[in-house]
């Protein structure tokens, strides 16, 4: 109830938990920064307990397409450096 009264008079939701993407053994963890109006490509990397946090200049105004360029980006970089990116 007291959700739906903060929802209603102006109070912030929370944002969605990220979900994670399992890719070529890799798990892709969507985390969208927000930078002022817009959202920064963010995501995290893990494989066998090592974590890569990847960070892009690319920004977008919508917080789930941001999650969606994250993960599409987390891919292509899984693609041209797959276990090195750890190293």
């Amino acid at each position: 109830m007291a959700g739906f009264l903060s929802r209603l008079f102006g109070g912030k939701t929370p944002p969605p938990a990220p979900v994670a993407e399992e890719y070529k053994g890799f798990t892709i963890t969507p985390r969208p920064i927000q930078a002022g109006g817009e959202y920064r490509v963010g995501a995290t990397i893990e494989k066998d307990g090592r974590l890569h946090e990847m960070i892009r200049a690319d920004t977008l105004r919508d917080q789930d397409a941001c999650a969606e360029a994250s993960v599409l980006k987390a891919k292509q970089v899984i693609d041209q450096q797959g276990d090195r990116l750890f190293g």
